[in-house]
C-alpha cells in the first residue's frame, strides 16, 4: 500500500469516527449512504468499520439508549482496601449488568454502572455483588438528567451540536417493552452487523419485517429512547486518557440551574444530579470531563469552576486509573 492509500485511509477513519457518533442514517443500506458522502465504496466503509472494531477505537456501531426510558439503572461505587481491589474488581465484572467498571482516585476507589431490564433485577444484582465481594455497595440513581451524550469531537470543535437538547429532565416511569421490543432491545445490544443491508440482518433475528425495525428505531429516536444512534467510540483508544468526574455539593435548590450551566459548557460530556447518601457521600452534582492530558483537565475545571461562580461549593476531583470492563449495557 503506497502513501496515498494510507492517507486516504486515514481520512476515511477519521471522518467515520468524527462525523457519524450521531445522525447515523437509518436506512435499508446506511453503509452505502455513508460511502455516498465519504466518496468511496461501500466496501471501503465497511472494511474501515470492521479494522477500527478490532483495533478497539470502536465499540460498535448502534444505539446509546436513555437512561431509565427502558430498564433500570444506577452508578454505584465501593470502597475498598487497595491490595483487594483487582479481585474485587473481577467479580464486580462477572455479572452482565455491570457495563461499566473503574478504579477513581478516591475512598470510594471502584466506581461502576449497572443495568437491567427492571428495578428488581437491578436491586438482585447489587445485592449479589455485595454478597460476592463482602464490601458495600453505595447506590447513585440518576435524579435529574442535565446533559448526556458521550461524543468526542476528534475535530477540535467541542461546540455542542445542535440537536443536543440540554435541558432539566426529571424521569418518569420506564418505557414498558412488548416481546418485540424486547427482542429489538437484545439484537440492538450487540450492535448493528457489518453487513451491506444490516437492518435486514437485524429483523431476520428479532422475527419481522426490516421496514418495522427501521420504524421503531426512528420512533425511539424521536421519543428520546435511543439517546443516540451512529458510531460508538472508545475515548481512551482514541487519546482521552485523563477522565475525570466533578462532584459538587450544591444546595437543592440551585442544583438544577446550576447543571444546566455546566452542561452547557464545552468538553463537558455527562451532567446530571445523583442523591446524596449521608453521611459517607455528600455530593449531589455530578459531572465528567474527559481530556488527553491530566493538566488539560485540571486547569479546565479550575477555570469552570471560577468563571460559574463554584469555589464556594464542597466538590472533589476524581480522576479514573484503572479501566476494568466498558462494555455496552445490557437491558435485556
Amino acid at each position: 500500500m503506497n502513501r496515498l492509500d494510507n492517507t486516504l485511509d486515514e481520512a476515511i477513519n477519521f471522518r467515520l469516527l468524527n462525523d457519524f457518533q450521531r445522525d447515523f442514517p437509518l436506512c435499508s443500506a446506511p453503509f452505502a449512504e455513508l460511502a455516498s458522502r465519504l466518496r468511496v465504496a461501500e466496501g471501503a466503509v465497511l472494511r474501515a468499520l470492521e479494522a477500527l472494531r478490532r483495533e478497539g477505537k470502536i465499540a460498535r456501531v448502534g444505539a446509546i439508549f436513555a437512561p431509565k426510558r427502558i430498564g433500570a439503572s444506577t452508578l454505584a461505587a465501593m470502597a475498598v482496601p487497595a491490595d483487594k481491589l483487582a479481585m474485587v474488581a473481577a467479580a464486580v465484572n462477572r455479572f452482565p449488568e455491570v457495563n461499566h467498571n473503574y478504579e477513581r482516585e478516591h475512598c470510594y476507589n471502584l466506581w461502576f454502572v449497572a443495568t437491567a431490564g427492571s428495578e428488581g433485577r437491578l436491586q438482585a444484582a447489587l445485592g449479589a455483588i455485595e454478597q460476592m465481594t463482602g464490601w458495600p455497595v453505595l447506590k447513585l440513581p440518576l435524579l435529574e438528567e442535565y446533559h448526556i451524550d458521550l461524543g468526542f469531537a476528534l475535530d477540535g470543535q467541542n461546540e455542542r451540536p445542535s440537536k443536543v437538547r440540554v435541558c432539566s429532565q426529571p424521569f418518569a416511569a420506564p418505557t414498558p417493552l412488548d416481546e418485540f421490543e424486547r427482542r429489538l432491545v437484545m439484537a440492538l445490544q450487540e450492535g448493528l452487523p457489518l453487513f451491506i443491508r444490516p437492518f435486514s440482518v437485524l429483523a431476520s433475528r428479532v422475527g419481522c419485517d426490516e421496514n418495522e425495525v427501521l420504524e421503531r428505531i426512528r420512533r425511539w429516536c424521536a421519543e428520546g429512547i435511543i439517546k443516540r444512534f451512529g458510531v460508538i467510540v472508545r475515548h481512551h483508544e482514541l487519546g482521552y486518557t485523563a477522565n475525570a468526574m466533578l462532584v459538587h455539593d450544591i444546595p437543592d435548590a440551585s442544583v438544577s440551574a446550576i447543571g444546566e450551566r455546566l452542561a452547557c459548557e464545552s468538553g463537558v460530556n455527562l451532567c446530571y444530579r445523583r442523591p446524596r447518601v449521608p453521611p459517607t457521600w455528600r455530593y449531589n452534582l455530578f459531572c465528567m470531563i474527559h481530556g488527553q492530558a491530566r493538566a488539560e483537565v485540571e486547569a479546565r475545571i479550575a477555570e469552570l469552576r471560577a468563571r460559574l461562580q463554584l469555589t464556594d461549593y464542597a466538590h472533589a476531583v476524581l480522576f479514573s486509573l484503572t479501566r476494568f470492563k466498558q462494555c455496552g449495557a445490557r437491558y435485556a
